[in-house]
């Protein structure tokens, strides 16, 4: 499927990636044959400049698309079976989009099946296909590889297949196959900026209205991602949790408040007045969610200002609420964040993605980016032993 690590990617000190609609053309022919023409689609890969842990509770995002992608090579057939070779894996994986059931074996193959259930469930009459995935997305690493695979499956469904799906369309079909089918309950930022991102710019996203614009980042910074090279681990069981815990707030909550459907619904000052009515975590959980709201919204106000110093100090608001409140960062995501802000030219850090793992995002003055680059790997070995790998956006 996915490379574990790209080192072919745009990181510090490497090349891009060389990943074509050719290559990818010949990678199929390699796997299947034929002289047949074969479709090629791609997704990008995200970084989440804040707005974490808000989209499942109506509220708002501001992503930002990678130059990392997951691309889908295909060609229709005449039946209903799906062949999927996963080049980066070396793996095989088929399922019969009559029958399609979960694959608890290859578990990367439930992606593009899920989308295809998705796709059947939502009406739509699919080909069968043989498909190869490949691509320069880092698997685990909270840049949002599953929501590219989703996307770019849907796209080639929908190129095969004949079907007219719009970009939200294509959005929530990702969005229904990873809730639904894989299982894991996420929000819709992650499938939106697949789908409507822009290069350059971030994605300002309205999870309840669906409501979005594209926000040039700001001249004289650049956003760098740090990877801790750590997996996410525990972020699927904790990811779910987290949303339960959000839920049991807004269910508490609704008891004291007419109009509470999602924490979307409430203020700071209905938690200052309401908290003491809940339980301490429940609180802390509302409590991120709620500032996160409004962080988002003033760095909305920020990006449209050009005021690089003020998004740095929302990122590093961002950060200490998922540190302290949310509870879903770790030992090397605060190494890096706490590494990062002792850099000049450093504006702001924060982790990004579902936590426990993964990268963190930092808004870099743009004279200072190599230094940052340099320094950011050096202070992480020290304190954790571990090489970082940093990407710019």
């Amino acid at each position: 499927m996915i490379q574990e690590r790209c080192p072919s990617c745009r990181s510090s000190g490497g090349s891009r990636s060389t990943i074509t609609v050719e290559s990818m053309r010949a990678l199929f022919r390699e796997a299947f044959g034929g002289d047949g023409d074969v479709t090629v689609t791609k997704a990008s890969g995200r970084v989440n400049l804040i707005g974490e842990h808000t989209d499942y509770n109506d509220g708002y995002v501001m992503p930002v698309p990678l130059d990392m992608h997951v691309w889908v090579a295909g060609r229709s057939r005449v039946d209903d079976l799906v062949r999927v070779y996963a080049a980066d894996y070396g793996e095989w994986a088929e399922f019969d989009l009559k029958a399609m059931e979960y694959d608890v074996e290859r578990l990367w193959v439930n992606y593009p099946q899920g989308v295809a259930w998705a796709l059947a469930e939502s009406g739509h009459e699919l080909l069968g296909a043989d498909l190869v995935i490949s691509g320069d997305v880092p698997i685990g690493a909270g840049l949002s590889s599953s929501a590219a695979l989703e996307v770019a499956s849907v796209r080639m469904f929908g190129e095969l297949s004949g079907l007219r799906l719009t970009p939200v369309e294509v959005a929530y079909t990702g969005k229904r196959a990873e809730n639904a089918f894989v299982g894991v309950k996420s929000g819709i930022m992650d499938q939106f900026v697949a789908s409507l991102g822009a290069p350059g710019r971030a994605l300002f996203i309205d999870c309840r209205t669906d409501e979005y614009r594209c926000i040039p980042l700001p001249v004289g910074a650049q956003v760098i991602v740090v990877d801790t090279t750590v997996k996410r681990e525990l972020a699927s069981s904790a990811y779910n949790e987290r949303r339960a815990q959000c839920e049991e707030g807004v269910r508490m909550l609704s008891e004291n408040m007419d109009g509470v459907s999602a924490l979307r619904d409430v203020s700071s000052e209905d938690l200052e007045r309401l908290g003491a009515s809940l339980p301490d975590l429940i609180l802390r959980r509302c409590r991120h969610v709620v500032e996160e709201n409004t962080r988002v919204l003033d760095a909305v106000k920020a990006l449209e200002a050009g005021d690089a110093p003020r998004l740095g100090e929302l990122m590093n608001a961002s950060h200490d609420s998922l540190r302290t409140d949310y509870e879903v960062s770790s030992d090397e995501l605060d190494a890096l964040v706490d590494a990062a802000r002792e850099i000049p030219g450093t504006l702001g850090a924060r982790m990004t993605g579902a936590g426990f793992g993964g990268c963190t995002v930092n808004l870099v003055k743009e004279e200072n980016v190599e230094f940052f680059s340099d320094r950011i790997k050096e202070s992480y070995m020290r304190s954790t032993g571990l090489n970082a790998i940093v990407y710019r956006v």
